[in-house]
């Protein structure tokens, strides 16, 4: 009788342990789910402490969307709503100003801020929701649009990437989310988002958000259509880009929701597979300082399980957050601060409270100030 040879981890093991970067090849094989998922946590969790030892980090935040009206149809996509639709919505200047003062009135640092792209409304719609934010409450960061938005600006505006970014960046912008990523890969993306900026012009957006001094994060959409070698090219270009701007602050893996999506046929990815992404990045992007178990969807018992297999952030309070609650995060839609703080102490970690640049956040009566950068490595 033969016998299936379980394939070792010990060649990778030797280059984690020496410090050595992982080829895409051996990257792409760390997918192999016959390789053993917590041997792969621990070399992940190698890497995590050698960057930031026992910390995980949270912030206090605000999601902000100003409407789910969209022109684009992605077929992941659960929030976007037509114009006539019932459940389409745009707020207007009050009630984004209310939910800034909600904000910061909550201990809030940071504001997210993604939406649809409404065809009915031009470009100064977008750029006034962050001039009138910054105005009424400086002190608030504000992370707001993905290349996705950004694109769909100079599209409208015929103006170029580092004109919009930069006339951003003077109204009150702090930095970029990550989304929009979803799968790099043609193969992938033509399939579930055709029509909206492609990867050339992502690329090229968080490369000039860089080049401005905007930091930014990154974002891969995984389990729906992808398999191991699309989502083996997604990690190494962002090592690419990160090599060559050093720009990004955070990768997080999206674990994909199907529900109320055309691709509801689709079984969630599980958490072994959650995992085992997380661990898998923590290796391949060693030029990133920081990764995201992002509990909305990954779910709050696998996002802590992450804290062991890479991750060194549980992203933090998530006021108001629609886009994955549509596709069917069963997810609370909000923690409180000493619920964030168990979770991570009975992870065995020490709880970090952290700005949008990874400052250390100080508390001081009702008011808050960012103390020293939170170094990694």
């Amino acid at each position: 009788m033969i016998r299936a040879v379980t394939p070792s981890l010990e060649p990778i093991r030797e280059k984690v342990e020496a410090g050595e970067r992982l080829t895409a090849a051996e990257a792409e094989s760390l997918w192999d789910p016959a390789l053993d998922l917590h041997e792969l946590g621990q070399l992940a969790n190698l890497v995590r402490e050698r960057k930031n030892g026992n910390l995980a980090y949270y912030n206090i935040n605000t999601h902000l969307n100003p409407t789910n009206v969209c022109v684009y149809r992605c077929t992941f996509c659960a929030f976007r709503a037509d114009l006539r639709e019932d459940r389409g919505y745009v707020m207007s200047d009050e009630q984004i100003l209310a939910r800034g003062r909600e904000a910061v009135e909550a201990g809030s640092t940071e504001m997210h801020i993604v939406g649809g792209l409404h065809h009915q409304k031009d470009y100064d719609w977008y750029l006034n929701i962050i001039r009138i934010l910054h105005d009424a409450y400086p002190a608030l960061h504000l992370k707001a649009w993905t290349p996705v938005e950004i694109n769909w600006f100079c599209h409208l505006t015929k103006r170029s990437i580092r004109d919009i970014l930069a006339e951003l960046k003077d109204a009150g912008l702090g930095s970029l989310p990550g989304g929009g990523a979803e799968i790099f890969h043609p193969e992938v993306r033509d399939k579930i988002c055709e029509h909206k900026a492609d990867t050339k012009e992502w690329f090229t957006i968080h490369r000039t958000a860089h080049e401005l001094g905007l930091r930014s994060n990154a974002t891969m959409l995984y389990g729906h259509i992808e398999n191991a070698y699309h989502r083996t090219d997604h990690l190494i270009r962002l090592r690419e880009l990160q090599d060559e701007t050093g720009g990004f602050q955070t990768f997080i893996p999206l674990a994909f929701h199907p529900e109320n999506t055309r691709l509801a046929d689709i079984a969630k990815p599980s958490a072994a597979m959650s995992l085992r992404t997380m661990a898998i990045s923590r290796l391949v992007l060693d030029n990133f300082d920081h990764l995201k178990a992002y509990w909305i969807m990954l779910g709050i018992g696998t996002a802590q399980a992450a804290l062991a297999y890479g991750a060194d952030d549980l992203d933090g309070t998530v006021r108001h957050e629609l886009i994955y609650h549509d596709a069917g995060a069963t997810t609370p839609e909000i923690l409180s601060v000493d619920e964030i703080q168990r979770l991570i102490r009975e992870a065995g970690r020490e709880p970090v409270e952290r700005d949008t640049l990874y400052h250390r956040v100080v508390r001081e009566g009702d008011g808050w100030r960012s103390a020293e950068r939170l170094q990694a490595g």
